[in-house]
């Protein structure tokens, strides 16, 4: 049994493990990686927390096969560098990820993004096991996911394909972060959603502010209630999600949809909601052997989809 060490880089928190060459998490850890606001550069921590997990668990780099790292961020996977960071995260843009852990361990290593991981880990050992032709879609804070078209992971020419936030879906609407107006993210997010939540309560029922706090589960709490005023918010963000999605189908001809993130664990009040919009709405061609469900590896999607990246590429 091969063993491969999978790292998986946040902007609060790198996860770190090991993984056998059947995708099966071994051993894991956490460590925070903005305690101090990034005065430490976070490459530098992880290198320290690298080593700190292989001597806890007694695995010396002569044990492993190699590294697969998934990295928050814009990724060159040619050259295992962070090449942009949407200025959230200082001493990040231009870390030499490859060439530090490449020195330190002397070992193969990948690096790419890590939406793109969590794709490739469901993919892997996850809910498109045996799938060729996917996209994950992970609803959080942000909008991340990945595609993968004939079991291979979309990168484009320097590994940034994939950026699924980022294509407009109204041309005239909110700018978004990155400078484009429209942008999937600023709709399809949870961040969106809580925000939508917020604007009906300052306006309609302010006193409700005081009381409770506004996140997807006081939101979904409010559907299942009933709250008709909830619901219709809710809705018309399941439709802003369901119209980047047939847009997305109706170029890439997936096999399966997964969604990811908190919420994907509302399967009636949300999963089959989203299920059934998107059907209604693609082309009839697209609906054969279609499906959409949700994500089965959690927090662990990035270690392992690094792994898989690794184990896929080894010979490159």
């Amino acid at each position: 049994m091969n063993k491969y060490l999978g790292i998986d880089i946040g902007g609060t928190a790198v996860k770190i493990g090991i993984v056998d060459d059947t995708g099966n998490l071994l051993v894991s850890s956490e460590a925070p990686v903005a305690f101090d606001h990034y005065d430490t550069p976070i490459l530098q921590t992880v290198l320290k927390e690298s080593e700190i997990f292989l001597n806890q668990n007694n695995i010396k780099p002569d044990d492993l096969y190699g590294i697969g790292i998934s990295a928050t961020g814009q990724i060159d996977a040619i050259n295992g560098i962070v090449a942009g960071s949407g200025g959230n995260i200082r001493n990040w843009e231009g870390s030499d990820l490859k060439e530090a852990f490449t020195q330190k361990y002397h070992l193969p290593v990948t690096v790419i993004n890590d939406a793109n991981c969590v794709a490739l880990g469901e993919k892997w050992t996850g809910s498109a096991k045996n799938a060729k032709d996917v996209i994950v879609l992970t609803i959080g804070t942000g909008l991340g996911g990945g595609i993968i078209v004939n079991d291979q992971i979309l990168l484009g020419q320097s590994g940034f394909g994939g950026e699924i936030g980022h294509f407009s879906i109204h041309k005239e609407g909110v700018t978004c972060t990155c400078g484009n107006k429209g942008c999937f993210e600023q709709y399809a997010s949870m961040t969106a959603l809580v925000n939508s939540v917020i604007r009906y309560y300052e306006t309609a029922e302010p006193d409700h502010m005081r009381d409770c706090p506004v996140n997807g589960k006081s939101i979904f709490d409010s559907v299942r209630k009933g709250d008709e005023a909830i619901i219709r918010i809710v809705d018309a963000w399941i439709h802003d999600i369901a119209a980047g999605i047939v847009s997305l189908i109706h170029i890439f001809n997936p096999e399966l949809i997964i969604i990811g993130g908190g919420v994907s664990v509302q399967e009636e009040l949300f999963i089959a909601k989203l299920r059934d919009e998107v059907m209604k709405n693609i082309m009839p061609n697209f609906r054969t052997h279609l499906d959409l469900r949700a994500a089965m590896l959690g927090n662990n999607a990035g270690i392992i989809g690094a792994v898989y990246y690794l184990i896929q590429h080894s010979d490159d």
